[in-house]
């Protein structure tokens, strides 16, 4: 049996693990859907007084609640909290496993990562509102999307702006990614990030980084829970291809 942790990305909570959640529990496995504070079931402690030290003490305290032999699974800005918790408690997270996202450097913010995105130019009070729309190639089916329609909440803008701190010892963790096809990312993206010989990608060929491609869009765990389930349950024993390899 594996503990699984599970980190959702922007505007959702634990709900939009539901379908992963229990697909592992009937392979036998304990899981934790995380609700961040200020999301969801939780919108209502001040969102906008939410940053990403909020998101990153809560996802901490969870490891530190479980222990030793947790998968940590992470989507999108779920990488941010989550990886700046299990920095702080190496010794509990056996693998980290990124969801069609990348890591970011010590200092960073997802803004400052992805400007491209443009959240900052959405913002309001202190939220940034929920998109009205998951476009069509990302394949979420049309109950997933209604469901993520009556759910979603606005992400709390320091989230988002805040960077994350990082003191480097997350590095010497097994990690898996996973990359949603239709959003962009592949292992033939990240071998062409590899090969840029810049240091911060120098990891994506160690030994212990494995990879998964799935056919679908950038919410699988909406689109393909089933497939999900079935990359974590084989990520959580090393499985998946090394970079050079698929």
């Amino acid at each position: 049996m594996t503990t699984f942790l599970l980190v959702p990305g922007l505007f959702m909570g634990g709900w939009a693990w539901e379908a992963v959640a229990a697909e592992l529990t009937a392979r036998g496995h304990r899981v934790l859907p995380v609700t961040l504070p200020g999301m969801a079931e939780r919108a209502g402690e001040d969102p906008a007084g939410v940053g990403l030290g909020e998101h990153t003490d809560a996802v901490a305290a969870l490891l530190d609640a479980e222990g030793p032999g947790i998968v940590l699974v992470a989507h999108s800005y779920g990488i941010f909290p989550a990886l700046a918790a299990a920095d702080r408690h190496p010794g509990h997270v056996a693998r980290v496993v990124f969801v069609d996202t990348g890591f970011p450097e010590p200092g960073e913010s997802l803004v400052a990562q992805m400007p491209q995105l443009g959240l900052l130019d959405r913002a309001l009070d202190g939220i940034i509102p929920v998109p009205e729309e998951i476009p069509a190639p990302h394949a979420v089916p049309p109950a997933e999307l209604e469901r993520y329609r009556r759910l979603a909440t606005p992400q709390p803008v320091r989230t988002v702006t805040e960077p994350i701190e990082l003191s480097g010892a997350w590095l010497k963790l097994p990690t898996t990614g996973v990359f949603c096809l239709a959003n962009g990312l592949s292992l033939e993206f990240a071998r062409a990030l590899h090969a840029t010989g810049l240091p911060r990608f120098a990891k994506l060929a160690e030994p212990d980084v494995t990879f998964f491609e799935l056919h679908t869009g950038h919410y699988p765990m909406l689109s393909t829970p089933v497939e999900l389930a079935d990359v974590l349950t084989r990520a959580a024993t090393g499985g998946g291809v090394g970079l050079y390899e698929g």
